[in-house]
This record gives C-alpha cells, sequence and structure tokens, in this order.
C-alpha cells in the first residue's frame, strides 16, 4: 500500500468532480501533480503541487485556486484533518488519527509485503561474469551485491527473474589460464620451474587448482599440453568456477543459470544470429573507419561483416569479425543476448565492470535490432572500490598474484557488512570501503546502527512477553502519537516511495539510505526516554501506550522488508 498514491488519486477525483466550480478549462496536466513527504521542519504527513501545476495550465492565481481546493479537501476526503496553503500554492495536508490509524493497520495487514510495487515482469539479469581465471576480486564484489540485490528487489515486486553468470570460458585468455595450470602441474610432478610471463597466471590459487587436478586425475598424461588441452580446460575452469561460486555463496550470492560462451559457439549460435541480422538488413559487408586517434595511413582497410548499430543510436558501426575472418568477442556477446530473447525475457539487465561503460551504446543496439525494439536492455556500470584500512590503502593479496580477492575482504570483515556496505553509494560513483568504519559498533558504521535498532526493538518484545510475528492492530480510532513517533510514522508511510524509486531507476542504494535514517530516528527517541520518563516505552514492565508498541512493529517491518531485499541479516540480540 502506498498512501501517496491512495490520497493522491482522491484529490486528483475530488479536483475532477468539481472543475467547474474551479474554473479550470485545462485538466491534462493533472497527470504530473504529486503528492510528497513534506520537508522535516513542517509538522504534516502530506503535501502536494496539486494548486501549483494547474493554477499554471490555466493561468489562475495559485494562492487563490489553494484556497478553494483546500475548502473542497476538507469536505470530501475524511481523513485529512487539516490542510494548509504554503508558499506559491502547495498544499500541506495532516491526516487525522481515524486516517493514521486505517493507513497503519493497512501496513500491519501486509507487513511482508509492505512497501512493494506490484509488477509481473520476467527479468534476466546477468552479473559478476567474472573471467574464470581466477577467484573474485574486489571490483567484481560490489558488482555481484549490487546484481543480487537488484534481483532481490526485482523480486519483491512481483517478477520472475533469473540471475545469470556468463562463463566467458572461449578465446585466448583461456588458453593462457590452462597453459598456467599445465606449468604449475609440471612444477609440481616433474620439478619443472614455473615460466613466469606477462599472458600467464602466477597466483597459488593455480597451484591449488593443479594440485586437485593431479589427485584427481592420475590417469592423465601431462607430457604434451595440446593432446590433453580440451581435458585440463574442462578441470581448470571448474576449479576456477568453484572458487568463484564458493566466494559468491559467502556473499551470500547464488545464481540461477550458468552460461558458457564455448557451448555458445559450439551450438553455432553466432552464425545463426548474425544471418537473422542480414535477413533484417542490419548486417553488411564493408570497411570500417579507423579508430580514433589512429592516424589512416597506419588503419588497414580489410572487407569484413559490420552490425549496422548506428541505426540503434551507436555512435558507430561495429565489426563482427577480426582481420583474420574470425568472430569478434561483440559478435558472440551479440549471439548471447539473442539466446537470452530467445528464452522470451522481456526485460533484460547487465551489470557491468567500470571498463565496460563504452560498451553499453552497441550491445543495446544489438538488442534493439534483434528484438524489433520490443526487448529493453538495461546496463549498470559499477565503479571502482578503493579499499583502506588504518587510513591507507589496503595492500594487495598474495595468493591472487595481482589482486584483492573477496576472501581477503571476508577475512577482514563479515558478510552483512560487505553488501551494505558496497552499496551505500551510488553504483556510477567510486566507494571508499573503510575497514575499521565497519567495525565500529557506533553511529559511524550504518549496518551496525540499522542492526541495532532492530536488536533493540527485539528487546523490547522479550520484555512484553510478545513477538515481532504477533498480529496487531489499532483499535483506537483517535489514536494519537507524539511528536518522535510521528517523524517515524511519516518515515514509515515513505518506505514504499523509496522502492518504487530504487525499482524504477535500478538504484537500490536508495534502501541502506532511508533505513540508516529510520532507525537513526528510532535510536534518537530510544535516547529522548532515557532523558525524559514521559518517552520512556516501559513502565513496571508494561508497555505505556498503544502507540508505542504500534510504531516498534512498523520500523521493524520496514527493516525486515529492507534488509531481505539486501540480503543482510538481523540478529535479535547484538
Amino acid at each position: 500500500m502506498n498512501i501517496f498514491e491512495y490520497y493522491l488519486l482522491k484529490i486528483n477525483k475530488t479536483i475532477l468532480d468539481n472543475n467547474s466550480n474551479l474554473n479550470l478549462t485545462y485538466l491534462e496536466d493533472l497527470k504530473d501533480t504529486n503528492l510528497e513527504v513534506p520537508p522535516e521542519h513542517i509538522n504534516f504527513d502530506l503535501s502536494s503541487n496539486v494548486c501549483l501545476i494547474l493554477s499554471k495550465a490555466n493561468k489562475i492565481n495559485p494562492n487563490e485556486l489553494a484556497d478553494k481546493i483546500k475548502t473542497l479537501l476538507l469536505k470530501n476526503i475524511k481523513h485529512f484533518e487539516r490542510v494548509e496553503v504554503a508558499g506559491p500554492g502547495f498544499l500541506n495536508i495532516k491526516l487525522s488519527g481515524e486516517g493514521l490509524a486505517k493507513n497503519i493497520n493497512e501496513i500491519l495487514k501486509n507487513k511482508e509485503s509492505y512497501g512493494s510495487k506490484k509488477s509481473n515482469e520476467i527479468y534476466n539479469v546477468e552479473f559478476v561474469s567474472a573471467n574464470p581465471t581466477g577467484p573474485m576480486h574486489v571490483g567484481h564484489c560490489r558488482g555481484a551485491v549490487f546484481g543480487d540485490v537488484i534481483s532481490n528487489l526485482l523480486l519483491f515486486n512481483g517478477n520472475k527473474v533469473v540471475k545469470e553468470y556468463y562463463i566467458n570460458d572461449y578465446g585466448n585468455q583461456i588458453k593462457n589460464f590452462v597453459k598456467s595450470v599445465f606449468l604449475r602441474i609440471r612444477e609440481i610432478k616433474f620439478k619443472e620451474k614455473f615460466i613466469y610471463k606477462e599472458d600467464l597466471y602466477p597466483g597459488e590459487y593455480v597451484k591449488e587448482i593443479a594440485l586437485k587436478i593431479i589427485k584427481d586425475n592420475k590417469e592423465i598424461d601431462f607430457d604434451n599440453f595440446e593432446k590433453c588441452f580440451d581435458r585440463l580446460k574442462r578441470l581448470s575452469l571448474d576449479g576456477s568456477m568453484k572458487l568463484i561460486k564458493d566466494d559468491l555463496k559467502k556473499l551470500g550470492i547464488i545464481h540461477d543459470n550458468f552460461f558458457s560462451e564455448t557451448q555458445l559457439i559450439k551450438k553455432d549460435l553466432v552464425n545463426e544470429t548474425v544471418k537473422k541480422l542480414q535477413d533484417r538488413n542490419y548486417v553488411e559487408e564493408g570497411f570500417l573507419d579507423p579508430p580514433k586517434g589512429e592516424s589512416s595511413k597506419d588503419w588497414k582497410k580489410i572487407k569484413r561483416l559490420i552490425f549496422k548499430s548506428t541505426k540503434f543510436g551507436d555512435d558507430n558501426d561495429r565489426a563482427l569479425q577480426k582481420n583474420d575472418g574470425s568472430w569478434t568477442y561483440f559478435a558472440n556477446d551479440v549471439a548471447y543476448h539473442s539466446d537470452k530473447i530467445g528464452r522470451k525475457f522481456n526485460k533484460l539487465i547487465n551489470i557491468l565492470g567500470a571498463d565496460h561503460t563504452g560498451y553499453i551504446k552497441r550491445i543495446s543496439a544489438a538488442v534493439s535490432a534483434l528484438s524489433n525494439n520490443e526487448v529493453k536492455l538495461n546496463c549498470k556500470v559499477c565503479q571502482l572500490v578503493k579499499l583502506y584500512k588504518k587510513g591507507k590503502p589496503f595492500k594487495m593479496s598474495k595468493r591472487a598474484g595481482e589482486f584483492i580477492t573477496v576472501q581477503d575482504l571476508l577475512n577482514e570483515v563479515n558478510k552483512d557488512s560487505i553488501r551494505f556496505m558496497m552499496l551505500n553509494r551510488s553504483n556510477d560513483v567510486e566507494l571508499d570501503f573503510d575497514f575499521d568504519k565497519v567495525k565500529e559498533k557506533t553511529k559511524d558504521n550504518p549496518v551496525y546502527y540499522v542492526q541495532y535498532a532492530y536488536a533493540r526493538i527485539n528487546s523490547i518484545t522479550r520484555t512484553l512477553k510478545k513477538s515481532l510475528n504477533d498480529n496487531i492492530l489499532i483499535k483506537n480510532k483517535s489514536f494519537s502519537p507524539n511528536e518522535y513517533e510521528e517523524k517515524i510514522i511519516r518515515k514509515v508511510f515513505e518506505w514504499p516511495k523509496i522502492i518504487e524509486s530504487a525499482s524504477f531507476k535500478f538504484e537500490p542504494h536508495k534502501i541502506p539510505f532511508y533505513l540508516y535514517e529510520l532507525s537513526t530516528l528510532f535510536h534518537s527517541y530510544w535516547s529522548k526516554g532515557n532523558e525524559d520518563d514521559r518517552f520512556k516505552f516501559i513502565e513496571n514492565g508494561k508497555v505505556k501506550r498503544e502507540e508505542i508498541l504500534i510504531f516498534l512493529y512498523l520500523v521493524s517491518i520496514v527493516i525486515r522488508n529492507g534488509m531481505k531485499v539486501l540480503g543482510v541479516s538481523l540478529p535479535e540480540k547484538m
């Protein structure tokens, strides 16, 4: 339930029913009106720009129109106790005790789904898709958490979601990785020195993969790399993907589907997809201009198949073939997205790394071409993470050889802190992750502060011998919260708008921000009770007022729903 949508409909209906009395000849702009949360210093529950919008469209004085609408609203909407005209025609609205009780009871009746914005789309969310050449690093971690929470958010809203991982298990980088495993096997079995070359993978984890292969596959002859390559590739990738899946599991992430690039090639999906685009006249043989910054004298003009991506908003047309005639990585990726469309997903979301920003237009163009503009692809880029410990950059792992692993992160802080803090800023800006801050048991540690609010609420219900799973409702129609409870209730009413905004824009960072603000209001009220007996929650082992128990349940409902979407646990004791 969203009280803003509910009352906006009532406001608009009242205006439409009385438009002649209001001298309104143009009502098209009514669709642009809204109902929002007033600024904190204004002691009202709702605020609308309806008079401002309609007065401009109908060339009427906004304050005069506001006075007329105010009178109509007080007469026709019984839950509106007070309406005040503010500024250039804004309407600030205070709900009656009966209105508060009705809306709060709706939340209490539908606690598990409160905030959800019901939808019924079929989503494919592709995220992580790290090269299967070793364990996950910190950059992958941010995208992994982001993609998982986006998926949880869509599921919370009632959509069908497949969480997918695209395994880039084809090409030179895979051959180099398998070569590295082979050389480690030779090192272990035959005491040959590992050759450190630029394209090889020197990390200790490669030794671990090699040791397991030797132990479980005694029949394989490791004398000739080419002869054992196919078998060794499968075993090496199995070892590498196990490391990645183990890391993901420790972060609370489980994908529904793993899609192999190698299988895509074996099934000849690239040829099929290119043929489909050729039939639609979106692929032609031709020559590409030299890349920006490259001299035309140094550019070798070679005829190749080119996708006309400029027809769909891209800056340039894109090559589907390399100089030697083999398919480009982009061609494989186009085929992969064609397969997604063929699986009847009507919404696609790709979570990309910081270095993939320039890739968005071309793959979006391909999806438009393949689906006749019927399937929407949203690409979200996760920027870099900078780690700090004791004010200094965190050192890389020796085990990985070149990067900081997810396991390094988990050795320092728990899964809950990682998930919450990876969303503590918008995905499109760099994130500073301070190990010391996330270990603090203070207001400066957001995840602790939210979890502590929930634990405190549980401590109260235990004292009262009640459970947060109990079903309770307001029976008193003259429900009258105090000033601290009013702020909390208004914040709780805002929760569906947060979910709606986070879902529509794929911006899950709004959820931890909101939960922190709600928890701050709760902790402030708790502290006030320690200063002033009038605001204590419990007296002689009993709750002092019905309103106190109600607001505790409201806060717990929102924190539980929010942390479930974030995939963060909620301890009942801390």
